[in-house]
């Protein structure tokens, strides 16, 4: 199709094929060092899917971060990203990661309503500010989150730093990839799950952020979102798809510290 080669990401990353060993290997040992600070596999919904892990800081938590993980709507789970929450934790921050269902079992607009579920339940078992993070596909599903017919006030009330990561932010030009045979989506489905069209949204502090060395694409996905929204585009210099995620294990990082203020 016209744009697959412009949207695949591991084709173009050197060592891509060690990137998902790695992740699950150190996914697995970060539980495995929290002990009973982590909480896995809490149920948001009917699927087994349907399902959120929750890991708390020592002492009291400032407040909650929600990572939400990508891979096209098509792939992966929360199982591969738990170490990604080392950084939140380290600042005093819960961080919970929910799964959800997949392409071509739901469409994107179920998803999307999933992780809309996914919110309002990690909000009723947390306390105090929600930060909202997400990866590709998953910085779409952060941003939707924004909708207010999505989340409600009580919740969005709490929502302070939403930061889509490498966002797909406008759905209408994987209309004419091969992903959308899964997908399934016309122009109109398209539309209406493009955060750049959306006509409103909660006004949380949103910071769009994306990797210098990304494909073009994703350059281009983020600039449309950050330009749409008038919100803060950053670039982070020699970052790639997949390691643009790394400093969310750094609670040093700039990009922990914009999640956690």
């Amino acid at each position: 199709m016209e744009l697959d080669d412009a949207y695949a990401n591991g084709a173009h990353i050197p060592g891509s094929d060690a990137f998902p060993p790695r992740w699950q290997a150190e996914a697995a040992a970060f539980r495995d060092g929290l002990g009973r600070r982590a909480e896995l596999g809490l149920r948001y919904g009917d699927s087994a899917r349907q399902a959120f892990d929750l890991f708390h800081p020592e002492g009291s938590a400032r407040g909650t971060v929600i990572f939400v993980h990508g891979g096209y709507w098509r792939e992966t789970d929360r199982s591969l990203w738990s170490h990604l929450a080392a950084g939140p934790l380290a600042r005093g921050w819960a961080v919970a990661m929910p799964s959800y269902d997949l392409c071509p079992t739901v469409p994107i607009a179920a998803i999307t309503r999933q992780i809309a579920t996914a919110l309002q339940a990690i909000a009723g078992r947390t306390q105090g500010p929600i930060a909202l993070t997400g990866h590709s596909a998953g910085g779409h599903l952060a941003a939707r989150m924004l909708d207010p017919a999505l989340t409600p006030p009580g919740v969005a009330g709490r929502l302070g730093a939403v930061v889509p990561i490498s966002p797909l932010s406008d759905l209408r030009p994987l209309l004419r990839t091969s992903m959308n045979a899964d997908f399934g989506m016309d122009e109109a489905a398209a539309r209406a799950e493009s955060p750049v069209l959306m006509t409103d949204r909660h006004p949380a502090r949103v910071t769009v952020w994306v990797g210098a060395d990304e494909r073009p694409v994703f350059l281009d996905q983020a600039r449309w979102l950050a330009r749409a929204w008038r919100a803060e585009l950053v670039i982070a210099p020699d970052r790639h798809h997949f390691d643009v995620i790394d400093p969310l294990t750094d609670p040093e990082s700039d990009l922990v510290r914009r999640l956690t203020a």
